[in-house]
């Protein structure tokens, strides 16, 4: 299963933040890392296909979490 992280270059206020990210994603290849599959430009959309998370994203469990501060720092220590 996959992921798809679609970013509108209409209303992107830096295309070169899309790239960056790519390079990033690309070049960091990390068993805790969300992993990088492929990027797609449909239409005025960029497509970024990452590996799938079931959980969703950190942003996402850091919101719905009560989490200790200790909990915080070991969640992104690891």
């Amino acid at each position: 299963q996959v992921a798809i992280k679609k970013i509108s270059l209409l209303r992107e206020s830096s295309n070169e933040l899309c790239v960056n990210e790519i390079q990033v994603m690309r070049d960091n290849k990390n068993a805790n890392l969300v992993n990088y599959v492929d990027s797609y430009l449909v239409d005025e959309e960029l497509w970024l296909v990452m590996e799938y998370m079931d959980g969703g994203s950190l942003h996402d469990v850091i919101r719905e979490t009560r989490m200790a501060e200790g909990e915080i720092a070991a969640v992104s220590r690891e």
